[in-house]
């Protein structure tokens, strides 16, 4: 018993998107460290196996790896079939994958690479993974998302960016997407033993956006280095709302420095995150078999089905202890 107390994850898995480096890697370690059985992906094979490894030799356990670039869709797919070969049950999914690009980029799905990256490829993968999380008592949803969501907007007359484009104002579109389908995924979930929760990392010391950064990073980061946290510090978030106990009912909350914080105040608003759920269905395509938890047909039922009260609105009155006021329908205290 002193042995489960000292690691809390000790039997539990765990899926970590992005895991080979960062924020991922660190938050794959912390698991590891408590005990987790941790499966890691990413998109180069060398740095998966090496993160793998450097995770079985820091803590002797078993460390599973899968690759894939989450930016396209059929990877995303193929993904969640080998997961689900893999794992007959996910404790705890960590959709941590994420990244800024600077100048427009399209995927090979003809789909803008940021909100495909961060906001659909979560957004699926999720979903198709569903049953793998249901099969586990207490299943934990985690959202890696970031205080860029209080800017953001979700401009559904151009998700895409084809009309305007900011590298800039596609990540704070896709972030505020990250909370609105952590909160709209609590919704949904409502009557399970899945809890969705979202989170701002911090400024971390990563390669994040190096690929194609803005002209005022390749100034200043240079200098704000020093200021950053280490991607340790930035995983402790992740980790806590993976692993901690009292959390375990807690769902439908953003997370800052691993205490619950209010988000923007458009991340509370349900029409928005009931539509942008509607088109995120129909951008990942049509005939998945997803339910949700009032046996809705999945995605292709998703794109026809009207949005009532009983979709979006409060929990029932039994399951309104799973969250520390509820499934939030608005700011928190």
């Amino acid at each position: 018993m002193e042995q489960n107390r000292r690691r809390p994850r000790t039997g539990k898995t765990v899926l970590i998107t992005g895991g080979s480096a960062g924020i991922g890697k660190a938050t794959a370690l912390g698991l590891a460290a408590m005990g987790a059985r941790v499966a890691i992906t990413g998109r180069n094979p060398q740095r998966v196996h090496a993160a793998a490894r450097d995770i079985r030799d820091a803590h002797r356990g078993e460390v599973l790896t899968f690759v894939a670039d989450l930016s396209s869709q059929s990877e995303v797919r193929r993904l969640a079939d080998e997961v689900q070969h893999a794992l007959p049950r996910i404790d705890v999914l960590v959709n941590n994958v994420g990244g800024y690009w600077n100048t427009r980029r399209v995927t090979v799905d003809g789909l803008e690479h940021t909100f495909a990256l961060n906001h659909l490829a979560p957004f699926l993968l999720t979903n198709l993974l569903l049953d793998r999380l249901k099969v586990s008592a207490c299943a934990r949803v985690v959202t890696v998302a970031s205080n860029a969501q209080a800017i953001g907007r979700i401009d559904f007359d151009d998700l895409q960016g084809e009309q305007s484009f900011s590298g800039a104002r596609a990540y704070n579109q896709s972030k505020l997407a990250n909370v609105l389908f952590t909160y709209e995924l609590a919704r949904r979930l409502r009557n399970t033993d899945i809890t969705a929760n979202a989170l701002h990392p911090g400024v971390v010391n990563t390669s994040f956006g190096a690929a194609d950064p803005a002209l005022v990073q390749r100034w200043l980061v240079p200098f704000l280095r020093p200021l950053m946290k280490s991607p340790a510090r930035g995983a402790a978030t992740s980790i806590h709302l993976a692993s901690a106990h009292e959390l375990e009912r807690v769902t439908g909350r953003f997370f800052a420095n691993s205490q619950p914080k209010p988000s923007s105040a458009r991340s509370y608003d349900e029409a928005t995150a009931a539509r942008l759920w509607h088109v995120s269905s129909r951008l990942v395509g049509q005939g998945e078999t997803v339910e949700d938890t009032n046996g809705r047909a999945g995605v292709e039922g998703l794109l026809h089905e009207k949005v009532t009260d009983d979709l979006v609105g409060a929990p029932s009155p039994e399951r309104s202890s799973r969250s520390l006021g509820g499934v939030r329908t608005g700011p928190a205290p």
